[in-house]
């Protein structure tokens, strides 16, 4: 009776409307399908595309920030003898921006040849008086973790870079992952058992004289967990992603604070070479000048993308902490759209598929295999979607790596334009937690300290031979 009254019952071979007005509502069913998708997801799209692209610009220009300043700094501090040897700290900078944008590069041994590099040219320097050949400089660098000639900076240094750098390039790559899967999850076009699902509800009630009536959501939710299955199983590794992405950001704020690590590190180095100034100085030599200690009043570039790395992360984290379940919310979040479906409450008065009344089936769970008995799509179990399937297998891939990054582990770089990529960063990790990793950069006191003597009066290294430890200058005499 109901049917009779609210509806028509559709002649054999129609669902609601005539068979060639059928096709025409399937296909616009189909991009109205996918514009729904769209604007659905149009804010997690965007969300992941801007942050990417943020913290991109961040890292990039706080590098380019952090070389401007040791430049800066270290041409009025050394003046011609640096710029006579700038290209041991510009080979540095572009080595660790390689590194960034995805180079295969160890960290530890990038900073060791820097410090290698560093103390052959000093060694030159403080010995001008003396010819060495290439076998005695090379015997010296490889003597240096014996030698120490700059102190303890290279070893700390070098932990502290490789972590931070490690979390930052594989926090961008996790964005960049996000972006992707976002983009290309959202694009998955209905089958075509979907798309006369949809037609059946969003145009039926049109074929039935009913254009004022709106399907009633339990209708709804079923057809759009038939049609959005294979994206609510993307849920599990999705959330297991959004978590290792949090796990990062909490080392991005602390311990592998980057904006720590790249922006005093021209201060870092300079400690480094003062300390071996000190190592090589003889109580009797003075002359009238030395390299003088960086002030720390010296003006520094502005903070790297108008923010900090600090504010920045925070601001991703809340964003993407909003994230979890968006798979499985999706066609919660289409249905409670009163342009789509009726109010959950009002299951009267809605379209429930044949006329208008109370929809009876059961609202099926999320996911493929919860599909197999759904009453408003044909849903194939057996055939994951193949697109679906590989987000999921790259979810599972940049979550192992953030959770490498986050122990401080290698991390291998991910080339997003490869999709059948597989395997997880592996390496040691260095068990030193140690008190440089703070997330504000070091004291300048003892710096400040070594310059308190007036230009007049102050005393420099001695232009005599190093005073390396005797025992490695004879290691050193017997190689050649």
């Amino acid at each position: 009776m109901a049917q009779q009254e609210f509806g028509s019952p559709p002649k054999v071979g129609q669902t609601c409307c005539t068979e060639e007005m059928e096709e025409k509502l399937a296909l616009q069913s189909h991009v109205d399908f996918e514009k729904l998708v769209s604007e659905k997801t149009a804010f997690l799209r965007s969300t992941f595309i801007s942050k990417t692209e943020k913290f991109d610009a961040f890292f990039q220009e706080l590098l380019d920030n952090a070389e401007a300043s040791l430049h800066q700094m270290f041409v009025r501090t050394y003046g011609v003898l640096y710029e006579q040897n700038s290209e041991v700290f510009t080979d540095l900078f572009a080595e660790l921006k390689a590194y960034y944008s995805g180079a295969n590069l160890d960290l530890l041994e990038v900073l060791d040849d820097f410090f290698a590099k560093l103390l052959q040219k000093m060694f030159q320097l403080l010995n001008a008086q003396y010819t060495f050949d290439e076998q005695y400089l090379e015997c010296v660098s490889l003597n240096m973790e014996e030698l120490k000639p700059f102190g303890d900076v290279p070893r700390k240094l070098s932990i502290q870079v490789k972590r931070a750098f490690i979390a930052a390039r594989t926090f961008v790559q996790g964005l960049q992952v996000g972006r992707d899967v976002v983009t290309k999850v959202s694009q998955v076009l209905p089958t075509t058992e979907c798309g006369r699902a949809l037609m059946k509800m969003m145009y039926c009630p049109y074929c039935q004289n009913m254009p004022e009536v709106m399907a009633c959501n339990n209708f709804c939710l079923n057809v759009m967990k038939g049609c959005l299955a294979n994206q609510a199983d993307l849920d599990v590794e999705w959330n297991n992603y959004i978590d290792a992405m949090l796990m990062v950001a909490d080392r991005l704020e602390g311990p592998f604070n980057i904006e720590s690590v790249v922006d005093p590190i021209d201060v870092k180095i300079s400690d480094a070479i003062m300390n071996l100034q000190e190592n090589s100085i003889t109580v009797s030599s003075k002359l009238s000048s030395r390299f003088r200690a960086p002030n720390s009043d010296d003006e520094r570039p502005t903070t790297a993308a108008g923010t900090s790395l600090d504010r920045l992360v925070r601001d991703i984290r809340d964003k993407i902490e909003l994230f979890r379940e968006i798979w499985s919310r999706l066609p919660y979040s289409i249905c409670n759209d009163e342009k789509i479906a009726a109010p959950a409450g009002n299951d009267k008065n809605c379209w429930n598929g044949q006329f208008k009344g109370r929809y009876l089936p059961e609202v099926m769970g999320d996911g493929l295999a919860n599909q197999i008995n759904n009453p408003d799509v044909e849903v194939d179990v057996s055939r994951p979607d193949a697109l679906v399937r590989q987000q999921v297998t790259q979810l599972k891939l940049i979550t192992s790596k953030l959770k490498n990054a986050y122990n401080g582990l290698d991390v291998d770089w991910i080339d997003s334009s490869d999709w059948t990529s597989s395997g997880s960063g592996s390496g040691s990790g260095d068990g030193d937690t140690d008190i440089w990793f703070s997330t504000t950069p070091p004291s300048t006191d003892k710096i400040n300290s070594r310059a308190s003597q007036s230009d007049a009066t102050v005393v420099r290294p001695a232009l005599t031979l190093l005073l390396l430890p005797l025992a490695a200058l004879l290691l050193c005499l017997r190689s050649l």
